[in-house]
């Protein structure tokens, strides 16, 4: 462990000055001004008092005192009291000279005059992480859950997720369902799955693109209860049971609106539901400025891109799985390419993140409002470039392809496994390949790779089957730097925390042309392709596991089938 650096009192001046006109914590001041690693600025921080510094791992050997700190009284004040294993209470909190908190600490823990409240330092993370292993253990009792007050906004209902209403909710069922939805959104999660079993109902999250546990819910009766809620919130026929319905709410939380999608289905245990959340928000704010450096693309990959999306005219496809990132790239190309002197228009189902200066027109199917449609009414509004958000059938590819051809630029989606498998789509869609490929700039494909926890991973050496399931042997990886994350408070026990792009790309030329419209084999088409240039996803995984950015496993997760 390194140690400590010194912090000299004019740095630590700044900081508490900075501090006070600020949300940040002091360690996060001293971080900005001297560029200090937090959590060694932490260790100089505790070092002239005598303190000892806790991480989450440390701080889970413990026992919490919601007895005498409620959780929702913790999270509010970003702080914590412990019991250590012989019945010694132990606050933690992150700011050393912030007295007025460890006073209040002091009197929650009803500390006798002659034996002083133990102070223990952490990074506002750490304290943060351990809440959010409590709060998920304890999801669903009583000195968890949340409860709502129900607004109504252009017809949706808005419920006002916040721990200031902890004891609001009206029932088992609505604290459980505004329970959730709080710990999902704290998790960042993009879908809720509420599947029924035949003693209850199970609840898990999708994070980072992989679905985890996150608790159970015992008895039958609850669990329809529970769906017969989340129904009610959706507006949806609560009586019916034999068919599929969909629908959607909107909650408030953390001070923004986030919309959200349901999808209730039968089977034989009762109903199963899916929740998915659409924060507009939150893109801006995992992300910062949406631009494609952003994304975490690598240089050429970038370069690959730009110049398409920089094109007059002709077709950008976007292509991967659900929840591979396609839409937030077009976004970000959108973003780059904007400079207000050209109309831009797009179509979506649903228009998931608000870009200022487009015409944005939501697909609304009840109202006879499809992808189709309302491309063949774009083509009237004289735009330049179009963005559609997902090609789904013949006619909506039809109007697409002749769009590009005409002197428009279109972006689109479409769901392939990789840039290859596209011709295969629209062939079935019975689209003319010749006008197809005439107007195809390129092909990109993506997926989103987990990255490793910066603060838990560590070098591993991976066993002959880790190789053999990537199609590697120990002579190819001589040169890899292997690092996998073991699981910490930071990442929620995952040894994962965040994701960043890998890409595919195919950018046609003269000879695929012909190779496609001669309908030539695929593996012609991707000799061509890869003496062009063209590097496969697989590739440009494993050039983040060479560096130690992400594992094996999650490479053949995402790619094995690329």
């Amino acid at each position: 462990m390194s140690a400590a650096p010194a912090i000299d009192a004019d740095l630590l001046r700044r900081a508490r000055a900075a501090r006070a006109q600020s949300q940040r914590t002091l360690v996060d001041e001293l971080h900005a001004l001297s560029g200090v690693e937090p959590r060694l600025a932490l260790r100089a921080l505790a070092q002239p008092f005598g303190l000892a510094v806790l991480e989450t791992a440390d701080m889970l050997a413990f026992a919490p005192a919601f007895d005498l700190l409620p959780l929702a009284q913790a999270l509010a004040r970003r702080s914590v009291l412990l019991r250590t294993g012989d019945g010694q209470l132990v606050g933690v909190l992150a700011d050393p000279f912030d007295l007025d908190l460890q006073t209040w600490l002091a009197a929650r823990a009803r500390c006798p005059a002659l034996a002083p409240l133990q102070i223990r330092l952490a990074l506002q993370s750490d304290i943060q992480a351990y809440l959010s292993r409590q709060e998920e253990s304890a999801r669903a009792v009583d000195t968890l859950l949340p409860g709502a007050a129900d607004t109504r906004r252009e017809g949706k209902t808005a419920a006002v997720l916040s721990f200031a209403s902890v004891s609001e909710a009206a029932s088992p069922a609505v604290q459980l369902v505004n329970s959730t939805l709080y710990d999902a959104l704290k998790a960042g999660a993009s879908d809720i799955h509420l599947e029924s079993t035949a003693g209850g109902l199970a609840v898990k999250y999708r994070v980072d693109g992989v679905l985890d546990h996150a608790t159970a819910v015992n008895g039958a009766e609850l669990a329809e209860r529970i769906i017969s809620r989340l129904k009610v919130l959706a507006e949806l026929d609560i009586a019916e049971r034999r068919v599929p319905q969909d629908g959607s709410f909107r909650v408030e939380a953390g001070g923004r609106e986030i919309d959200l999608r349901v999808s209730i289905m039968p089977s034989i245990h009762g109903e199963d539901a899916v929740i998915r959340i659409l924060d507009k928000r939150a893109m801006i704010e995992a992300y910062g400025a949406l631009t494609l450096e952003a994304l975490g693309f690598d240089a050429a990959s970038l370069a690959s891109l730009r110049a398409l999306a920089q094109e007059a005219y002709g077709m950008l496809l976007v292509t991967g799985p659900t929840g591979s990132g396609k839409t937030t790239t077009l976004y970000a190309a959108l973003t780059e390419i904007h400079n207000g002197r050209e109309k831009i228009i797009t179509i979506e189902d649903p228009v998931e993140y608000q870009l200022p200066g487009i015409l944005q027109i939501p697909v609304n199917e009840k109202k006879g409002l499809s992808f189709a449609k309302g491309l063949r009414s774009i083509l009237r509004h004289d735009p330049d470039k179009i963005m559609v958000g997902e090609i789904r059938d013949r006619e909506t590819a039809e109007i697409a392809v002749q769009s590009a051809l005409t002197g428009h630029l279109v972006l689109t989606t479409v769901h392939a496994n990789n840039v290859f498998d596209v011709f295969g789509r629209f062939t079935h869609m019975g689209i003319d390949p010749y006008a197809f490929v005439s107007a195809l700039n390129g092909i990109w494909a993506q997926r989103l790779i987990r990255m490793n926890c910066p603060h838990c991973a560590a070098p591993y050496t991976p066993s002959e089957a880790e190789l053999a399931g990537v199609k590697l042997r120990r002579a190819d990886v001589g040169d890899f730097r292997f690092a996998q994350g073991s699981g910490c408070g930071d990442c929620r026990g995952t040894g994962y925390k965040g994701r960043r792009s890998i890409a595919e790309i195919l950018t046609l030329n003269d000879e695929i042309r012909e190779l496609i419209v001669d309908k030539r084999p695929i593996r012609q088409i991707k000799a061509a392709a890869y003496e062009n240039g063209t590097r496969s996803l697989r590739l440009a995984g494993l050039e983040l596991v060479k560096r130690g950015a992400t594992t094996l496993a999650e490479i053949k997760r995402v790619t094995l089938h690329a």
